[in-house]
């Protein structure tokens, strides 16, 4: 019940449909590299492709690799990203740096005088 104060709405309505398997899995890998790793030591990073699971008190301090599309981007999970969704901390595409203006014609070419 506490931990519901602490979603918001579409987070909430998640849980009350029910925790699906694949979730309980990802969470039983993170408990066992949580297990495994000593003290004062970040567990080893557990692989997902679950971009849509949301982050609970649980999973604090493990590392996450979390599939964007591409690579796993490794996400080590805070106490302020609870009722977050671990897919936004990865992101999917490549910021894009514009080039200098007046480029649009002439492409990569340019002549040597």
């Amino acid at each position: 019940q506490d931990l519901m104060e602490l979603f918001r709405a579409r987070q909430r309505r998640k849980f009350s449909r029910g925790i699906k398997r694949a979730p309980i899995t990802l969470l039983k890998k993170l408990r066992k590299s949580k297990r495994e790793t000593s003290y004062g030591e970040k567990p080893e990073a557990v692989k997902t492709h679950l971009r849509n699971m949301v982050i609970v008190p649980e999973m604090i301090g493990s590392v996450v690799g979390v599939y964007n599309g591409k690579q796993f981007i490794n996400v080590e999970i805070k106490p302020e990203m609870i009722g977050h969704y671990l897919a936004e901390f990865s992101i999917t595409y490549k910021p894009i740096k514009h080039g200098r203006a007046g480029m649009a014609g002439k492409g990569a070419f340019i002549p040597l005088k």
